[in-house]
Protein backbone atom coordinates (compact mmCIF):
# COMPACT_ATOMS: atom_id res chain seq x y z
CA UNK A 1 0.00 0.00 0.00
CA UNK A 2 2.70 2.44 1.06
CA UNK A 3 4.67 2.03 -2.17
CA UNK A 4 1.78 3.87 -3.87
CA UNK A 5 0.69 6.20 -1.05
CA UNK A 6 4.14 7.61 -0.21
CA UNK A 7 5.05 8.51 -3.84
CA UNK A 8 1.58 10.11 -4.21
CA UNK A 9 2.20 12.15 -1.04
CA UNK A 10 5.68 13.14 -2.25
CA UNK A 11 4.13 14.48 -5.45
CA UNK A 12 2.94 17.48 -3.42
CA UNK A 13 6.34 18.86 -2.30
CA UNK A 14 7.62 18.12 -5.80
CA UNK A 15 4.83 20.20 -7.37
CA UNK A 16 5.59 23.11 -5.03
CA UNK A 17 9.36 23.12 -5.63
CA UNK A 18 9.73 22.23 -9.33
CA UNK A 19 10.80 24.99 -11.73
CA UNK A 20 7.95 26.44 -13.78
CA UNK A 21 9.03 25.05 -17.16
CA UNK A 22 9.42 21.50 -15.79
CA UNK A 23 6.24 21.45 -13.69
CA UNK A 24 3.93 19.61 -16.13
CA UNK A 25 6.47 17.10 -17.56
CA UNK A 26 7.81 16.04 -14.13
CA UNK A 27 4.38 15.64 -12.50
CA UNK A 28 3.17 13.70 -15.54
CA UNK A 29 6.16 11.35 -15.42
CA UNK A 30 5.94 10.88 -11.66
CA UNK A 31 2.19 10.14 -11.73
CA UNK A 32 2.63 7.79 -14.70
CA UNK A 33 5.25 5.83 -12.73
CA UNK A 34 2.81 5.57 -9.79
CA UNK A 35 0.13 4.31 -12.23
CA UNK A 36 2.48 1.67 -13.63
CA UNK A 37 3.54 0.48 -10.16
CA UNK A 38 -0.16 0.25 -9.18
CA UNK A 39 -0.60 -2.46 -11.84
CA UNK A 40 1.22 -4.83 -9.45
CA UNK A 41 -1.95 -4.80 -7.31
CA UNK A 42 -3.68 -6.81 -10.02
CA UNK A 43 -1.55 -9.81 -9.06
CA UNK A 44 -3.57 -11.14 -6.15
CA UNK A 45 -1.92 -14.05 -4.37
CA UNK A 46 -4.11 -14.01 -1.25
CA UNK A 47 -5.81 -17.31 -0.42
CA UNK A 48 -8.67 -15.45 1.26
CA UNK A 49 -9.09 -12.89 -1.53
CA UNK A 50 -7.49 -10.14 0.61
CA UNK A 51 -3.93 -9.12 -0.14
CA UNK A 52 -1.51 -6.26 0.72
CA UNK A 53 -3.19 -6.46 4.12
CA UNK A 54 -2.32 -4.11 6.99
CA UNK A 55 -4.37 -2.91 10.03
CA UNK A 56 -6.33 -0.25 8.12
CA UNK A 57 -6.00 -0.98 4.41
CA UNK A 58 -6.11 -3.94 2.06
CA UNK A 59 -6.96 -4.83 -1.53
CA UNK A 60 -9.26 -7.57 -2.74
CA UNK A 61 -10.63 -8.48 -6.20
CA UNK A 62 -13.43 -5.89 -5.81
CA UNK A 63 -11.31 -2.86 -4.87
CA UNK A 64 -8.20 -3.60 -6.98
CA UNK A 65 -9.63 -2.64 -10.42
CA UNK A 66 -11.04 0.60 -8.97
CA UNK A 67 -7.71 1.41 -7.27
CA UNK A 68 -5.78 0.88 -10.50
CA UNK A 69 -8.32 3.02 -12.40
CA UNK A 70 -7.83 5.82 -9.83
CA UNK A 71 -4.04 5.75 -10.21
CA UNK A 72 -4.30 5.51 -14.00
CA UNK A 73 -6.45 8.61 -14.20
CA UNK A 74 -4.09 11.13 -12.54
CA UNK A 75 -1.53 11.27 -15.42
CA UNK A 76 -4.45 11.44 -17.89
CA UNK A 77 -5.97 14.42 -16.05
CA UNK A 78 -2.59 16.19 -16.04
CA UNK A 79 -2.23 15.55 -19.78
CA UNK A 80 -5.74 16.81 -20.51
CA UNK A 81 -5.44 19.98 -18.40
CA UNK A 82 -2.12 21.24 -19.72
CA UNK A 83 -3.42 23.39 -22.58
CA UNK A 84 -6.20 25.25 -20.80
CA UNK A 85 -4.07 25.88 -17.68
CA UNK A 86 -1.16 27.36 -19.66
CA UNK A 87 -2.49 30.92 -19.43
CA UNK A 88 -2.98 30.79 -15.63
CA UNK A 89 -0.42 32.16 -13.13
CA UNK A 90 2.11 29.60 -11.90
CA UNK A 91 0.73 29.50 -8.34
CA UNK A 92 -2.72 28.51 -9.60
CA UNK A 93 -1.27 25.82 -11.85
CA UNK A 94 0.53 24.31 -8.86
CA UNK A 95 -2.63 24.44 -6.72
CA UNK A 96 -4.62 22.76 -9.52
CA UNK A 97 -2.23 19.79 -9.72
CA UNK A 98 -2.05 19.54 -5.89
CA UNK A 99 -5.87 19.28 -5.80
CA UNK A 100 -5.81 16.46 -8.37
CA UNK A 101 -3.10 14.65 -6.37
CA UNK A 102 -5.03 15.02 -3.10
CA UNK A 103 -8.09 13.55 -4.82
CA UNK A 104 -6.05 10.51 -5.84
CA UNK A 105 -4.78 10.16 -2.26
CA UNK A 106 -8.31 10.27 -0.76
CA UNK A 107 -9.68 7.86 -3.37
CA UNK A 108 -6.92 5.29 -2.81
CA UNK A 109 -7.60 5.39 0.93
CA UNK A 110 -11.37 5.13 0.36
CA UNK A 111 -11.17 2.11 -1.96
CA UNK A 112 -8.62 0.25 0.16
CA UNK A 113 -10.09 0.99 3.62
CA UNK A 114 -11.00 -2.05 5.71
CA UNK A 115 -12.69 0.10 8.39
CA UNK A 116 -16.09 1.49 7.39
CA UNK A 117 -15.57 4.77 9.28
CA UNK A 118 -12.30 5.37 7.45
CA UNK A 119 -14.12 4.69 4.18
CA UNK A 120 -16.80 7.20 5.19
CA UNK A 121 -14.27 9.92 6.08
CA UNK A 122 -12.41 9.49 2.78
CA UNK A 123 -15.73 9.31 0.89
CA UNK A 124 -16.55 12.76 2.31
CA UNK A 125 -12.99 14.12 1.95
CA UNK A 126 -13.15 13.74 -1.86
CA UNK A 127 -15.84 16.44 -1.84
CA UNK A 128 -13.44 19.23 -0.90
CA UNK A 129 -10.93 19.07 -3.81
CA UNK A 130 -13.76 18.40 -6.29
CA UNK A 131 -15.75 21.36 -5.00
CA UNK A 132 -12.72 23.68 -5.32
CA UNK A 133 -12.06 22.39 -8.85
CA UNK A 134 -15.66 23.05 -9.92
CA UNK A 135 -16.08 26.46 -8.28
CA UNK A 136 -12.62 27.87 -9.04
CA UNK A 137 -11.82 26.49 -12.50
CA UNK A 138 -15.30 25.97 -13.94
CA UNK A 139 -16.10 27.54 -17.30
CA UNK A 140 -19.31 29.50 -16.76
CA UNK A 141 -20.81 31.69 -14.05
CA UNK A 142 -23.18 28.82 -13.18
CA UNK A 143 -20.27 27.05 -11.49
CA UNK A 144 -21.09 28.27 -7.95
CA UNK A 145 -24.63 26.97 -8.33
CA UNK A 146 -23.25 23.63 -9.59
CA UNK A 147 -20.86 23.43 -6.63
CA UNK A 148 -23.69 24.10 -4.17
CA UNK A 149 -25.86 21.37 -5.74
CA UNK A 150 -22.94 18.91 -5.70
CA UNK A 151 -22.05 19.61 -2.06
CA UNK A 152 -25.54 19.61 -0.56
CA UNK A 153 -26.93 16.60 -2.46
CA UNK A 154 -23.93 14.50 -1.43
CA UNK A 155 -23.82 15.75 2.18
CA UNK A 156 -27.58 15.39 2.73
CA UNK A 157 -27.40 11.83 1.36
CA UNK A 158 -24.41 10.75 3.42
CA UNK A 159 -25.30 12.08 6.89
CA UNK A 160 -27.84 9.25 7.50
CA UNK A 161 -25.04 6.82 6.53
CA UNK A 162 -22.85 8.13 9.38
CA UNK A 163 -25.67 7.58 11.90
CA UNK A 164 -26.30 4.09 10.46
CA UNK A 165 -22.60 3.18 10.75
CA UNK A 166 -22.39 4.36 14.36
CA UNK A 167 -25.48 2.26 15.17
CA UNK A 168 -23.87 -0.74 13.48
CA UNK A 169 -20.67 -0.19 15.46
CA UNK A 170 -22.75 -0.18 18.64
CA UNK A 171 -24.53 -3.43 17.77
CA UNK A 172 -21.86 -5.45 15.99
CA UNK A 173 -18.92 -4.20 18.08
CA UNK A 174 -16.73 -3.64 15.02
CA UNK A 175 -16.84 -1.93 11.64
CA UNK A 176 -13.99 -3.87 10.06
CA UNK A 177 -14.93 -5.37 6.70
CA UNK A 178 -12.89 -8.45 7.57
CA UNK A 179 -15.12 -9.17 10.60
CA UNK A 180 -18.54 -7.80 9.60
CA UNK A 181 -18.96 -10.45 6.89
CA UNK A 182 -19.15 -13.08 9.62
CA UNK A 183 -21.47 -11.24 12.01
CA UNK A 184 -25.07 -12.38 12.61
CA UNK A 185 -27.71 -11.28 10.09
CA UNK A 186 -30.01 -8.50 11.28
CA UNK A 187 -33.53 -9.04 12.47
CA UNK A 188 -36.06 -7.65 10.00
CA UNK A 189 -38.97 -7.35 12.39
CA UNK A 190 -38.50 -3.76 13.54
CA UNK A 191 -39.53 -0.84 11.34
CA UNK A 192 -36.35 0.99 12.42
CA UNK A 193 -34.23 -1.66 10.72
CA UNK A 194 -35.86 -0.85 7.39
CA UNK A 195 -35.07 2.84 7.95
CA UNK A 196 -31.51 1.82 8.77
CA UNK A 197 -31.25 -0.05 5.46
CA UNK A 198 -32.47 3.06 3.58
CA UNK A 199 -29.97 5.25 5.48
CA UNK A 200 -27.11 2.96 4.48
CA UNK A 201 -28.11 2.94 0.82
CA UNK A 202 -29.10 6.59 0.37
CA UNK A 203 -25.57 8.03 0.40
CA UNK A 204 -24.43 5.61 -2.29
CA UNK A 205 -27.54 5.98 -4.43
CA UNK A 206 -27.11 9.78 -4.47
CA UNK A 207 -23.44 9.35 -5.38
CA UNK A 208 -24.15 6.87 -8.20
CA UNK A 209 -26.54 8.78 -8.95
CA UNK A 210 -29.89 7.00 -9.00
CA UNK A 211 -32.51 8.60 -11.28
CA UNK A 212 -34.45 11.08 -9.18
CA UNK A 213 -31.38 12.00 -7.12
CA UNK A 214 -29.28 12.85 -10.15
CA UNK A 215 -29.87 16.59 -10.53
CA UNK A 216 -26.45 17.54 -9.15
CA UNK A 217 -24.56 15.48 -11.73
CA UNK A 218 -25.25 17.25 -15.06
CA UNK A 219 -24.65 20.63 -13.41
CA UNK A 220 -21.37 19.53 -11.81
CA UNK A 221 -20.13 17.83 -15.01
CA UNK A 222 -21.01 20.68 -17.32
CA UNK A 223 -19.44 23.40 -15.16
CA UNK A 224 -16.31 21.48 -14.08
CA UNK A 225 -12.99 21.87 -15.91
CA UNK A 226 -11.90 18.86 -17.98
CA UNK A 227 -10.02 17.14 -15.11
CA UNK A 228 -13.03 17.65 -12.82
CA UNK A 229 -15.35 16.01 -15.35
CA UNK A 230 -12.91 13.14 -15.89
CA UNK A 231 -12.45 12.28 -12.21
CA UNK A 232 -16.19 12.70 -11.53
CA UNK A 233 -17.26 10.39 -14.33
CA UNK A 234 -14.45 7.86 -14.05
CA UNK A 235 -13.95 7.40 -10.31
CA UNK A 236 -16.18 9.46 -8.00
CA UNK A 237 -19.42 7.88 -9.30
CA UNK A 238 -17.82 4.47 -8.71
CA UNK A 239 -17.45 5.24 -4.99
CA UNK A 240 -21.24 4.83 -4.83
CA UNK A 241 -21.23 1.42 -6.50
CA UNK A 242 -18.27 0.23 -4.45
CA UNK A 243 -19.92 1.36 -1.20
CA UNK A 244 -23.17 -0.40 -2.14
CA UNK A 245 -21.34 -3.67 -2.85
CA UNK A 246 -19.55 -3.49 0.49
CA UNK A 247 -22.65 -2.55 2.54
CA UNK A 248 -25.12 -4.98 0.94
CA UNK A 249 -23.15 -7.93 2.28
CA UNK A 250 -23.95 -6.67 5.80
CA UNK A 251 -27.58 -5.74 5.13
CA UNK A 252 -28.83 -9.29 4.59
CA UNK A 253 -31.67 -10.31 4.46
CA UNK A 254 -33.36 -6.89 4.26
CA UNK A 255 -32.38 -6.16 0.66
CA UNK A 256 -34.60 -8.92 -0.69
CA UNK A 257 -37.68 -7.04 0.57
CA UNK A 258 -36.62 -3.44 0.14
CA UNK A 259 -34.76 -3.24 -3.17
CA UNK A 260 -37.76 -3.44 -5.57
CA UNK A 261 -38.54 0.30 -5.85
CA UNK A 262 -34.85 1.16 -6.29
CA UNK A 263 -34.34 -1.40 -9.06
CA UNK A 264 -37.43 -0.11 -10.89
CA UNK A 265 -36.32 3.50 -10.45
CA UNK A 266 -32.84 2.66 -11.73
CA UNK A 267 -34.14 0.90 -14.86
CA UNK A 268 -36.72 3.60 -15.51
CA UNK A 269 -33.85 6.07 -15.18
CA UNK A 270 -31.94 4.26 -17.94
CA UNK A 271 -34.79 5.01 -20.36
CA UNK A 272 -35.53 8.51 -19.11
CA UNK A 273 -31.96 9.82 -19.09
CA UNK A 274 -31.35 8.16 -22.47
CA UNK A 275 -34.37 10.03 -23.84
CA UNK A 276 -33.01 13.28 -22.35
CA UNK A 277 -29.71 12.61 -24.17
CA UNK A 278 -31.56 12.36 -27.49
CA UNK A 279 -32.62 16.00 -27.28
CA UNK A 280 -29.51 17.55 -25.73
CA UNK A 281 -27.85 20.50 -27.46
CA UNK A 282 -24.95 20.73 -25.01
CA UNK A 283 -22.18 18.18 -25.66
CA UNK A 284 -20.92 17.84 -22.06
CA UNK A 285 -24.48 17.62 -20.76
CA UNK A 286 -25.19 14.74 -23.17
CA UNK A 287 -22.14 12.79 -21.92
CA UNK A 288 -23.11 13.54 -18.29
CA UNK A 289 -26.67 12.23 -18.73
CA UNK A 290 -25.32 9.12 -20.47
CA UNK A 291 -23.34 8.45 -17.24
CA UNK A 292 -26.59 8.48 -15.25
CA UNK A 293 -28.06 6.01 -17.73
CA UNK A 294 -25.13 3.58 -17.43
CA UNK A 295 -25.04 3.86 -13.65
CA UNK A 296 -28.76 2.94 -13.58
CA UNK A 297 -27.82 -0.47 -14.99
CA UNK A 298 -25.04 -0.80 -12.40
CA UNK A 299 -27.48 -0.05 -9.53
CA UNK A 300 -29.85 -2.72 -10.89
CA UNK A 301 -27.01 -5.25 -11.19
CA UNK A 302 -25.83 -4.63 -7.62
CA UNK A 303 -29.27 -4.65 -5.95
CA UNK A 304 -30.38 -8.06 -7.22
CA UNK A 305 -27.31 -9.52 -5.49
CA UNK A 306 -26.33 -12.36 -7.77
CA UNK A 307 -22.67 -13.13 -8.60
CA UNK A 308 -23.37 -12.26 -12.25
CA UNK A 309 -25.01 -8.99 -11.29
CA UNK A 310 -22.04 -7.99 -9.12
CA UNK A 311 -19.50 -8.98 -11.77
CA UNK A 312 -21.40 -7.17 -14.53
CA UNK A 313 -21.68 -4.07 -12.35
CA UNK A 314 -17.93 -4.00 -11.63
CA UNK A 315 -16.99 -4.59 -15.29
CA UNK A 316 -19.39 -1.88 -16.45
CA UNK A 317 -18.05 0.56 -13.83
CA UNK A 318 -14.46 0.12 -15.02
CA UNK A 319 -15.38 0.20 -18.72
CA UNK A 320 -17.63 3.23 -18.25
CA UNK A 321 -14.87 4.99 -16.29
CA UNK A 322 -12.47 4.80 -19.21
CA UNK A 323 -15.10 5.48 -21.91
CA UNK A 324 -16.81 8.51 -20.37
CA UNK A 325 -13.48 10.01 -19.36
CA UNK A 326 -12.34 9.66 -23.00
CA UNK A 327 -15.55 11.33 -24.20
CA UNK A 328 -15.05 14.26 -21.82
CA UNK A 329 -11.49 14.66 -23.12
CA UNK A 330 -12.79 14.74 -26.70
CA UNK A 331 -15.48 17.26 -25.77
CA UNK A 332 -12.72 19.37 -24.21
CA UNK A 333 -10.59 19.27 -27.39
CA UNK A 334 -13.64 20.62 -29.25
CA UNK A 335 -14.22 23.27 -26.60
CA UNK A 336 -10.59 24.44 -26.70
CA UNK A 337 -10.88 25.05 -30.44
CA UNK A 338 -14.41 26.39 -30.88
CA UNK A 339 -15.05 27.80 -27.33
CA UNK A 340 -18.57 26.42 -27.44
CA UNK A 341 -20.20 23.26 -26.10
CA UNK A 342 -23.26 23.66 -28.32
CA UNK A 343 -23.23 20.84 -30.88
CA UNK A 344 -24.97 22.83 -33.62
CA UNK A 345 -22.17 25.41 -33.65
CA UNK A 346 -19.29 22.95 -33.86
CA UNK A 347 -20.14 20.22 -36.34
CA UNK A 348 -18.62 18.66 -39.43
CA UNK A 349 -15.22 18.46 -37.77
CA UNK A 350 -14.25 15.38 -39.78
CA UNK A 351 -13.32 17.73 -42.62
CA UNK A 352 -10.86 19.62 -40.43
CA UNK A 353 -9.57 17.01 -37.93
CA UNK A 354 -9.94 13.54 -39.50
CA UNK A 355 -7.73 11.74 -36.95
CA UNK A 356 -9.75 13.16 -34.06
CA UNK A 357 -12.84 11.77 -35.79
CA UNK A 358 -11.32 8.28 -35.55
CA UNK A 359 -11.03 8.72 -31.77
CA UNK A 360 -14.59 10.06 -31.58
CA UNK A 361 -15.80 7.03 -33.53
CA UNK A 362 -14.06 4.50 -31.25
CA UNK A 363 -15.22 6.28 -28.07
CA UNK A 364 -18.84 6.55 -29.33
CA UNK A 365 -18.87 2.84 -30.21
CA UNK A 366 -17.45 1.99 -26.78
CA UNK A 367 -20.23 4.08 -25.21
CA UNK A 368 -22.94 2.14 -27.05
CA UNK A 369 -21.21 -1.17 -26.12
CA UNK A 370 -19.57 -2.59 -29.23
CA UNK A 371 -19.16 -6.39 -29.07
CA UNK A 372 -15.58 -7.20 -28.03
CA UNK A 373 -15.35 -4.37 -25.47
CA UNK A 374 -15.86 -4.80 -21.69
CA UNK A 375 -18.81 -2.34 -21.90
CA UNK A 376 -20.85 -5.00 -23.68
CA UNK A 377 -19.61 -7.72 -21.36
CA UNK A 378 -20.81 -5.78 -18.31
CA UNK A 379 -24.14 -4.79 -19.86
CA UNK A 380 -24.89 -8.34 -21.02
CA UNK A 381 -24.12 -9.82 -17.62
CA UNK A 382 -26.37 -7.28 -15.87
CA UNK A 383 -29.21 -7.71 -18.41
CA UNK A 384 -28.98 -11.52 -18.15
CA UNK A 385 -29.02 -11.48 -14.34
CA UNK A 386 -31.92 -9.00 -14.30
CA UNK A 387 -33.80 -11.18 -16.80
CA UNK A 388 -33.40 -14.27 -14.60
CA UNK A 389 -34.67 -12.19 -11.63
CA UNK A 390 -37.77 -11.01 -13.52
CA UNK A 391 -38.23 -11.28 -17.27
CA UNK A 392 -40.24 -8.04 -17.31
CA UNK A 393 -36.98 -6.13 -16.90
CA UNK A 394 -36.10 -7.04 -20.50
CA UNK A 395 -38.58 -4.44 -21.77
CA UNK A 396 -36.80 -1.69 -19.80
CA UNK A 397 -33.20 -2.78 -20.39
CA UNK A 398 -33.84 -3.52 -24.09
CA UNK A 399 -35.37 -0.11 -24.68
CA UNK A 400 -32.52 1.46 -22.71
CA UNK A 401 -29.80 -0.14 -24.84
CA UNK A 402 -31.63 0.87 -28.02
CA UNK A 403 -31.81 4.50 -26.89
CA UNK A 404 -28.12 4.36 -25.85
CA UNK A 405 -27.17 3.36 -29.40
CA UNK A 406 -29.39 6.18 -30.71
CA UNK A 407 -27.83 9.00 -28.71
CA UNK A 408 -24.25 7.72 -29.15
CA UNK A 409 -24.68 7.82 -32.93
CA UNK A 410 -26.50 11.17 -32.70
CA UNK A 411 -23.54 12.60 -30.77
CA UNK A 412 -21.02 11.28 -33.30
CA UNK A 413 -22.95 12.40 -36.39
CA UNK A 414 -23.76 15.79 -34.92
CA UNK A 415 -20.16 16.67 -34.03
CA UNK A 416 -18.25 15.02 -36.88
CA UNK A 417 -20.31 14.59 -40.06
CA UNK A 418 -21.64 17.11 -42.56
CA UNK A 419 -20.07 20.33 -43.89
CA UNK A 420 -18.04 22.67 -41.67
CA UNK A 421 -20.12 25.67 -40.52
CA UNK A 422 -19.22 28.97 -42.22
CA UNK A 423 -18.19 30.67 -38.97
CA UNK A 424 -15.33 28.21 -38.32
CA UNK A 425 -12.44 29.82 -40.18
CA UNK A 426 -9.34 28.69 -38.29
CA UNK A 427 -8.93 25.51 -36.29
CA UNK A 428 -5.83 24.52 -34.37
CA UNK A 429 -4.53 21.14 -35.58
CA UNK A 430 -4.74 18.21 -33.18
CA UNK A 431 -1.65 17.74 -31.01
CA UNK A 432 0.25 14.56 -30.24
CA UNK A 433 -0.54 15.24 -26.54
CA UNK A 434 -4.24 14.75 -27.34
CA UNK A 435 -3.61 11.59 -29.35
CA UNK A 436 -1.50 10.16 -26.52
CA UNK A 437 -4.31 10.99 -24.09
CA UNK A 438 -6.89 9.15 -26.17
CA UNK A 439 -4.54 6.17 -26.66
CA UNK A 440 -4.05 5.87 -22.89
CA UNK A 441 -7.83 5.85 -22.43
CA UNK A 442 -8.87 3.43 -25.15
CA UNK A 443 -5.87 1.06 -25.19
CA UNK A 444 -6.58 -0.31 -21.66
CA UNK A 445 -10.22 -0.73 -22.70
CA UNK A 446 -9.18 -2.83 -25.70
CA UNK A 447 -6.57 -4.79 -23.72
CA UNK A 448 -9.15 -5.70 -21.05
CA UNK A 449 -11.01 -7.72 -23.69
CA UNK A 450 -7.99 -10.07 -23.73
CA UNK A 451 -7.90 -10.63 -19.95
CA UNK A 452 -11.29 -9.68 -18.49
CA UNK A 453 -10.80 -11.73 -15.30
CA UNK A 454 -8.76 -8.80 -13.92
CA UNK A 455 -12.03 -6.88 -13.47
CA UNK A 456 -14.41 -9.76 -12.67
CA UNK A 457 -14.32 -9.11 -8.93
CA UNK A 458 -15.47 -11.83 -6.57
CA UNK A 459 -16.77 -14.19 -9.23
CA UNK A 460 -13.39 -15.39 -10.49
Amino acid sequence: MLKILIPTLMLMPMIMTTKAKWLWPTTLLHSLLIALVSLTWLKNLGETGWSHLNPLMATDPLSTPLLVLTCWLLPLMILASQAHMASEPMGRQRLYIILLTSLQLFLIMAFSATEMIMFYIMFEATLIPTLILITRWGNQTERLNAGTYFLFYTLAGSLPLLVALLWLQNNAGSLSLLILLYSDPLQTSIYAHKLWWAACMLAFLVKMPLYGMHLWLPKAHVEAPVAGSMILAAVLLKLGGYGMMRMLVMLEPLTKELSYPFIILALWGVIMTGSICLRQTDLKSLIAYSSVSHMGLVVGGILIQTPWGFTGALILMIAHGLTSSALFCLANTNYERTHSRTMVLARGLQMALPLMTAWWFIASLANLALPPLPNLMGELMIITSLFSWSWWTLALTGTGTLITAGYSLYMFLMTQRGPLPAHILTLEPSHSREHLLMTLHLLPLLLLTLKPELIWGWSV
